[in-house]
């Protein structure tokens, strides 16, 4: 497939009768439900899930999601979701990066991004990443430049 990043965390899906809207196609909000579901299981691949997000009274919180619709899909689709990390700033925020890719025809479907960050779950205020999430989420980060695309 033609990824944007090097690496994605895939997912394979395929909408359902109940993701399907008025307008015959996968409705947007089921887009945005994949992309929750792709990041958390990205994070469980990784070595942390809502569990330890709880024990370490830590947590990736969105701060902005940004979501390009290009293309239709319809019942039954097979698509491919993926995503990948990006390092932020501080070891406070991250970016996640999404790119839905319809299998048959290998074209872009959607794309999403996400700034995250790390917040304290008692509180909800803003906090480092403790040092776990920097262990697992660091070394799983693109190193990618916007300056050359590479």
């Amino acid at each position: 497939m033609d990824w944007d990043y090097p690496k994605p965390f895939v997912l394979h899906l395929a909408p359902q009768a109940d993701d399907i809207d008025g307008l015959n196609h996968t409705n947007n909000a089921v887009y945005v439900q994949w992309c929750e579901q792709t990041g958390w299981a990205h994070s469980e691949s990784l070595g942390l899930n809502l569990a330890d997000y709880q024990r370490l009274d830590r947590a990736m919180a969105i701060r902005r999601g940004e979501y390009d619709y290009l293309l239709p899909t319809f019942l039954n689709d097979q698509l491919t979701l993926a995503t990948w990390i990006f390092a932020g700033n501080a070891k406070l925020t991250m970016e996640r990066r999404f790119q839905l890719i319809r299998d048959s025809d290998q074209a872009t479907i959607l794309r999403g991004r996400w700034e995250l960050v790390c917040i304290e779950l008692s509180s909800g205020r803003p906090r480092r990443m403790p040092p776990e999430f920097c262990e697992i989420y660091l070394p799983a980060t693109v190193n990618w430049s916007p300056v050359t695309g590479t």
